[in-house]
């Protein structure tokens, strides 16, 4: 998907705190260019809480021109109005919309970077409750499942991250909306580059070797771009 094209998928915040809100949306933005976020947060009169009419007129929006979408909400009440909202929304409107299980800020940036690889809802609504088995502990990622015989059928390559801030969330996140264009499967020492979130918790700092696992049809093409944007500093040096 092209940075001017429009993501097919939308996310709507639901929050208690207007400020909160609008905050989740700004980080996810910075990430998602390409997605139509939507804060709804607070009440009518600026106060905590969960407005009605609020989450209501947003999802409207975030469903305008045939597009789906996904509801992230921050706490338990705020869950109750988004399903009253699709309760009472056209069936159309509800069959496009899906209210995520997800932490609030981590699901929506996990969401907002997987729907502007074009990817549809329910892999947009995949990626939002995926965010919340990132919290298990500190332990590694998994061994990598492409691990085996030379004769795999795994493309592989090793680079050097050379930004000073190393893997934080911006070039994570270019990583992963980048790889969204390959029909390939790519791990960075064991993690799946297609998740902001688990390339983040690598915790991988300047001069660390990131090692490069791909396969599928354009596994090479997909390695050879990510070391490519790696070389270059994701802009930062």
């Amino acid at each position: 998907m092209s940075e001017r094209e429009p993501a097919p998928v939308a996310l709507v915040l639901v929050s208690h705190s207007r400020t909160l809100a609008e905050g989740a949306v700004e980080l996810a933005g910075q990430m998602a260019p390409g997605v139509l976020l939507l804060a709804a947060g607070g009440t009518e009169d600026g106060g905590l809480g969960t407005s009605f009419d609020a989450v209501e007129a947003a999802v409207t929006q975030a469903v305008a021109d045939g597009r789906s979408a996904v509801v992230l909400a921050d706490l338990g009440s705020a869950v109750l109005t988004a399903e009253s909202v699709l309760d009472l929304a056209d069936p159309d409107v509800a069959a496009r919309v899906r209210v995520a299980d997800a932490p609030f800020v981590e699901g929506a940036v996990a969401a907002a970077v997987t729907a502007h690889g074009g990817a549809d809802l329910e892999r947009v609504l995949a990626a939002a409750e995926h965010a919340g088995t990132m919290f298990g502990g500190d332990a590694p990622p998994a061994a990598s499942a492409f691990e085996g015989a030379v004769d795999d059928g795994v493309v592989r390559g090793a680079v050097v991250l050379r930004n000073p801030l190393g893997l934080h969330a911006r070039p994570a996140a270019i990583v992963a909306r980048m790889l969204a264009g390959f029909d390939a499967k790519v791990r960075v020492n064991g993690a799946n580059a297609a998740s902001v979130l688990e390339l983040m918790k690598l915790g991988a700092t300047e001069g660390a070797e990131l090692r490069i696992e791909a396969e599928g049809p354009q596994a090479a093409e997909a390695r050879d771009a990510l070391v490519a944007a790696v070389d270059e500093g994701f802009g930062e040096v």
